[in-house]
């Protein structure tokens, strides 16, 4: 996603069946802040894994950075965000990813009102995924969002998340992700 021409391909690909409802999605929610558009790489609609991070950071960020909730961002998040999904054998047509608080607003913080916010959110785009069979909680942070979306009528599992301070302070948090994202299989 560093390329320019690779980010403007992605987003004449966001008007494709699959993802055209997923970036109107991602459109309605601009009046909270900077909002940035699925992977169309990734399954949109048909979906059947929703991995939902904590928030998204400067590299999602249309100025700086792709744009895009994207595993192949120019981060190291990003990066073993792809290398963890490869190791688990997920398909990527079978996932998207988002955020639990899906704008960014210039710091990493959470609020409890920005997750009561996110996660009303999320209830309309779990509508738009008509496909979907488990959610992936990735983080401390998402976690909290567990209660309010326990009612939605999925399995939910969690996971450490993939940043570089994990792999540092946790490391055998770090070490299991790949295989704690496996369980999907179990809901497939």
């Amino acid at each position: 996603m560093r390329d320019p021409a690779e980010r403007a391909r992605r987003r004449e690909m966001l008007a494709l069946p699959h993802i055209a409802p997923l970036a109107a999605y991602a459109e309605s929610l601009r009046n909270h802040g900077e909002v940035p558009d699925f992977d169309p790489l990734d399954g949109g609609i048909h979906a059947r894994v929703l991995f939902l991070l904590e928030k998204p950071g400067p590299m999602t960020a249309e100025k700086g950075g792709s744009g895009f909730i994207s595993r192949n961002n120019d981060d190291p998040t990003a990066e073993a965000t792809f290398n963890f999904l490869k190791e688990a054998r997920i398909p990527r047509e079978i996932t998207v990813l988002w955020n639990v608080v899906p704008w960014w607003n210039g710091t990493r913080n959470v609020t409890a009102e920005e997750l009561r916010d996110g996660v009303a959110c999320i209830r309309d785009l779990v509508g738009l995924l008509p496909d979907l069979r488990v959610v992936v909680l990735v983080g401390a942070k998402a976690a909290r969002a567990r209660p309010l979306l326990e009612n939605a009528g999925y399995p939910i599992l969690t996971s450490a998340h993939p940043s570089p301070v994990t792999r540092a302070a946790y490391r055998e948090q770090w070490d299991a992700i790949p295989t704690e994202w496996a369980r999907v299989h179990e809901y497939l």
